[in-house]
């Protein structure tokens, strides 16, 4: 007889769950994240209900403070809309920072040296075209890597970022620095400048399009369906016909030219020039921003919120409160390991047992 021990904790996968059982999980790992927030708060000698008053009133309490928050979630969710397909699809495009470098770079050329030779809504058209196909071309280079030689997307993906940016720290310093000395590149034009609605530059509507474009793209469109295929086996998406090379770089061509969008948003519409932090980390938070929308592109409008929220909140809180800018960080890392934690109880479970002996 052969006698084995079943483990005291095993990890089982869940077959599913009900709704409401899963937005108690989810409210939890909320409220947990407010109570672990507000212990450091009180740690550090602030009061936490006055703490989280001033993120919310820092953030929302009055129209300025909305809009500038608005202006935080606009890159967040069009990036976290960009890198759905390719995370839908198994591919781990890590370079949406460098994507959207790409794009604002591209927009700048024209919004640096056109915008006396066209029509404003042509130079903005002109510069957001460009943006994306810049955009869309520099995430195709790794895509056509993985297609042809199945090299790693992962790396290769994460080490364009840097080669981008190098590129417009060269651009800063030389060709299209503006005093010189400055290592700074002149401020665009009004004419390349996007015009703003409701007090916020135009793009907000921009990614709200591409939110309903996204939903649709993935969930009802054959290109959508191939994406969950491969996502699910490459080996069935093969047998079943589909040319699984073509369709990763059709899938990051698409989402790199989002990117490049993006960068064109950023660039024109919320700093009006170009400078090599312009994607300023947005390109890796919103992969949190994905996952924690589990791809759903309309749960990502409510988290990119958040996000934004906290971001918005945290500086208010440096300067009501002068708390350090390390704390804030901390703060929204809890909420984020807290969001993200809960997602792993939904997904599996802990079965315990005691330990007791089978007879094989």
């Amino acid at each position: 007889m052969n006698e084995q021990k079943t483990p005291l904790i095993r990890l089982a996968k869940r077959d599913s769950m009900e709704p409401w059982k899963v937005w108690c999980i989810r409210g939890s790992s909320f409220l947990a994240a407010i109570l672990l927030g507000g212990l450091i708060f009180l740690l550090m000698g602030n009061n936490p209900i006055a703490a989280y008053g001033t993120i919310i009133s820092g953030s929302l309490g009055k129209n300025t403070a909305i809009r500038q928050t608005v202006k935080l979630a606009i890159p967040l969710l069009g990036t976290a809309l960009a890198i759905a397909p390719c995370f839908k699809m198994r591919f781990w495009n890590i370079g949406a920072e460098g994507q959207i470098t790409a794009g604002a770079l591209a927009a700048s050329y024209f919004a640096l040296f056109w915008y006396d030779k066209m029509p404003p809504l042509l130079l903005l058209t002109v510069m957001c075209v460009s943006g994306a196909i810049a955009g869309g071309l520099w995430a195709l280079i790794p895509a056509f890597f993985k297609a042809k030689w199945n090299t790693n997307e992962t790396l290769f993906t994460l080490m364009m970022n840097y080669i981008i940016i190098g590129i417009v720290k060269w651009l800063q310093g030389g060709p299209w620095e503006g005093r010189p000395g400055s290592q700074i590149i002149p401020m665009f034009d009004s004419a390349a400048v996007l015009p703003k609605v409701f007090g916020v530059h135009c793009g907000w509507i921009i990614v709200l399009v591409m939110t309903v474009l996204m939903y649709i793209y993935m969930r009802y469109s054959k290109q959508g369906y191939e994406i969950a295929v491969i996502g699910e086996s490459e080996n069935t998406a093969r047998y079943a016909g589909m040319n699984v090379g073509r369709i990763i770089m059709r899938t990051m061509f698409l989402s790199g030219g989002i990117c490049g969008i993006v960068g064109f948003i950023v660039a024109s519409g919320a700093n009006g020039t170009l400078y090599d932090g312009v994607a300023a980390g947005v390109g890796f938070t919103a992969i949190t921003v994905a996952w924690l929308a589990q791809l759903n592109p309309f749960a990502m409008i409510g988290i990119s919120g958040l996000l934004a929220v906290l971001e918005k909140g945290a500086d208010t809180l440096q300067t009501r409160m002068a708390v350090p800018a390390s704390i804030s960080d901390i703060i929204t890392g809890i909420f984020l390991f807290c969001m993200l934690g809960c997602e792993f109880f939904i997904n599996y479970q802990m079965i315990f047992r005691g330990k007791h002996k089978e007879v094989a």
